[in-house]
């Protein structure tokens, strides 16, 4: 595909794009569905705004990703389709590959790491029936992407690039054609979620093409931040480590292809906390009614968490990118938003082994609209005394500063966990 510009001498390349992006409007026209655009009232009145989420997670297999691995594989020729195509994901490119191989009749195998939530396993089967053989190898995405990689080396079979390929970004871009059709103006602000950068780098040369007065913003997650790395260091590199919670977007390197094209889009990128991310889950699903996963929910993270700078009356759409969360997750995502918020907070507690200690504790030291959830001894120091984990939940977020200092007024010997020490990750 190549960079896009608007500058004199690049029609060819600006043609070229275009003409791609039609021709996965084509192949997608019965196959993928047309998306809603809804107005939300929550993040509108949050901002004052005029916010629209455009609903991804009700495509199919509940994530944009089947508008590329649609396109890519519907365009493989016959001897391409009978030597089969293969993917690493995360788990919703592998649902869309698994349900492109099932319409389009051709053998694949999807490749996912060990972190891929069940439910998006089982989806990807379901979706994929006999046609699709799901491969589970690895702790994180790139482990599964080498081995994608491998098995088409070796069995000559194609290989289905989550974002990677300008056939990919072709696909994704088609997300921007529909938000423009049915907005049926120029919106202020778009913003994106990113992972590898399909998205942004298709759908953001779109709106610089079509909408070059749309102010664009890439949201990452903070613990897998590859394309602002990418950017600030001129080129794709790769991440020394990487939170794999929001797995959707667990991506270590930026991808060769999205890269200069997410450049010349003049996208913002920020990072979100995941705490931020799963509070939003949270808000989507109690306040909005809304099942997101943590890579869906990044776009409207960033925006509710006051990331975004937007002006009162903006018109400003979001993807709600992805619906595929394990329910399990939800008490992983209670436990983040807590502490993300301020309002719960772990500590460890020497307890002299004596009557009445714990009972001095809750008297002296716990508030009044304070609670303790969590209680578990660790460790024996001698006979006399004994530590203890405590998770206390506030009642407020700014109570902790009152608490902190009845706990300095308190003979008992306690010692705050913060957050990222190796004290708070081991323990909790």
């Amino acid at each position: 595909m190549g960079r896009v510009s608007t500058t004199p001498g690049d029609d060819a390349l600006t043609d070229d794009f275009t003409a791609q992006v039609r021709d996965a409007v084509r192949r997608l026209d019965g196959v993928a569905e047309r998306t809603p655009l809804q107005r939300n009232a929550r993040l509108s009145g949050l901002t004052g705004a005029d916010v629209w989420l455009k609903r991804e997670d009700l495509q199919v297999g509940r994530s944009y990703k089947i508008r590329g691995a649609y396109t890519t594989i519907s365009r493989l020729d016959d001897a391409a389709r009978s030597a089969g195509v293969v993917c690493a994901s995360a788990g919703n490119h592998g649902q869309g590959v698994a349900y492109a191989c099932r319409a389009l009749q051709v053998r694949g195998r999807v490749f996912v790491p060990g972190t891929t939530p069940r439910q998006k396993r089982e989806r990807i089967a379901v979706l994929g029936g006999d046609m699709v053989e799901l491969v589970v190898t690895g702790d994180s995405y790139d482990e599964a992407a080498a081995a994608a990689i491998e098995s088409a080396r070796t069995t000559g079979a194609t290989l289905v690039p989550a974002f990677d390929a300008p056939s990919t970004v072709a696909g994704q871009a088609t997300v921007a054609v529909e938000i423009l059709e049915q907005l049926g103006c120029a919106p202020d602000v778009v913003v994106l979620p990113v992972g590898g950068g399909g998205l942004l780098a298709g759908a953001g040369t779109w709106l610089r093409l079509h909408s070059p007065t749309t102010r664009l913003v890439g949201a990452e997650p903070a613990g897998a931040a590859n394309m602002a790395a990418a950017l600030a260091a001129g080129e794709p590199v790769e991440l020394p480590e990487i939170d794999t919670f929001v797995d959707g977007a667990a991506v270590r390197r930026a991808g060769t292809v999205t890269y200069p094209l997410v450049r010349d889009s003049g996208a913002e990128l920020l990072t979100v906390p995941e705490g931020q991310i799963c509070t939003e889950m949270l808000d989507l699903y109690q306040a909005d009614g809304v099942i997101a996963e943590p890579a869906g929910a990044l776009a409207t993270a960033a925006l509710s968490g006051g990331l975004v700078s937007v002006q009162p009356g903006e018109t400003v759409v979001c993807l709600l990118s992805g619906g595929n969360n394990d329910v399990s997750r939800y008490a992983e995502v209670v436990e983040r938003s807590l502490v993300h918020r301020g309002l719960k907070h772990y500590f460890l507690v020497e307890f002299p082994q004596e009557p009445g200690a714990l009972r001095r504790f809750l008297d002296e030291v716990l508030g009044p609209d304070d609670d303790i959830v969590l209680f578990e001894y660790v460790k024996r120091d001698n006979r006399e005394t004994g530590a203890a984990l405590t998770g206390i939940e506030l009642g407020r977020a700014d109570g902790l500063p009152e608490l902190m200092a009845r706990i300095d007024a308190s003979p008992l010997r306690i010692q705050l966990l913060a957050p990222g020490t190796t004290a708070y990750r081991f323990l909790v």
